[in-house]
């Protein structure tokens, strides 16, 4: 996708001779075997700052839930009932695709993921601001977690019956079933990751070129697609990542 300055950009200028340095010490890409140069740090430093900033969204909410008189509601919305409603959401989505019990045990990663990627998304309304999720890298590393965490869950789960499961049902099937079901594992993170990249920087690339062109009143229907979009993508990525670890938590019960 093309490449255009944010607020993160201009800081990062005043630094750019040491982290086109690192980026040089860390070699070419190793899709497109490209060298990569100090703007490449910029989606790395976005998402590291959006976690510091879920991290202290989330450690706001638990204190005020530790006070005494957390059972009742607020008022009016907050923070905290923002929260609420929005996590609540997700473990019903959870627990929709996998049983109450899986759904909260495995919610840390779920809701986890969904804080991450709709606070990352929610920057894309904002002209001039850094939108982690329109980075391949972010997206891919964020699938990539996803990946692992669901393979070592259904490897804990089920043990060796995990990989006996991908060899098919009857053993003779095994050289035929088995490489379909790996190449079809090693594909959920790409799809996953191209997904969410693709979507959130055409969307705020659109956005940023029609508030080029005319700053008032014509880029609020871009605004409006957007927030559509960026709830869908988060409900995709959310929703693709609870099947992921329903498919490999399930026991052949199930």
């Amino acid at each position: 996708m093309p490449e255009h300055s944010t607020f993160l950009t201009i800081l990062l200028g005043h630094i750019k001779d040491t982290l086109q340095h690192n980026a040089h010490v860390l070699g070419q890409t190793v899709v497109g075997g490209q060298q990569p140069t100090w703007q490449s740090w910029e989606p790395l430093v976005a998402a590291s700052l959006m976690l510091v900033v879920v991290l202290l969204l989330a450690s706001a909410v638990g204190s005020r839930i530790k006070q005494d008189d957390a059972v009742i509601p607020d008022e009016r919305l907050s923070l905290r009932t923002f929260m609420e409603v929005f996590l609540e959401y997700f473990y019903n989505v959870a627990k929709g695709v996998m049983d109450a019990e899986r759904a909260k045990k495995y919610f840390p990663v779920v809701g986890g993921a969904a804080l991450f990627v709709f606070f990352s998304n929610v920057l894309a309304l904002i002209p001039g601001m850094p939108v982690a999720t329109s980075s391949l890298d972010v997206t891919l590393g964020c699938a990539l977690v996803v990946f692992v965490l669901f393979n070592l869950y259904g490897i804990k789960e089920q043990g060796m019956g995990y990989i006996k499961h991908l060899a098919g049902p009857a053993w003779y099937l095994a050289p035929l079933i088995f490489p379909v079901e790996v190449i079809s594992l090693c594909v959920r993170p790409i799809t996953l990751s191209v997904r969410l990249m693709l979507n959130m920087a055409v969307d705020h690339l659109i956005l940023s070129i029609f508030l080029g062109l005319v700053a008032v009143l014509l880029p609020l229907p871009i605004m409006l697609l957007g927030c559509l979009v960026i709830l869908v993508q988060t409900l995709v990525f959310t929703l693709l990542t609870c099947i992921y670890i329903d498919l490999a938590t399930a026991h052949e019960a199930h």
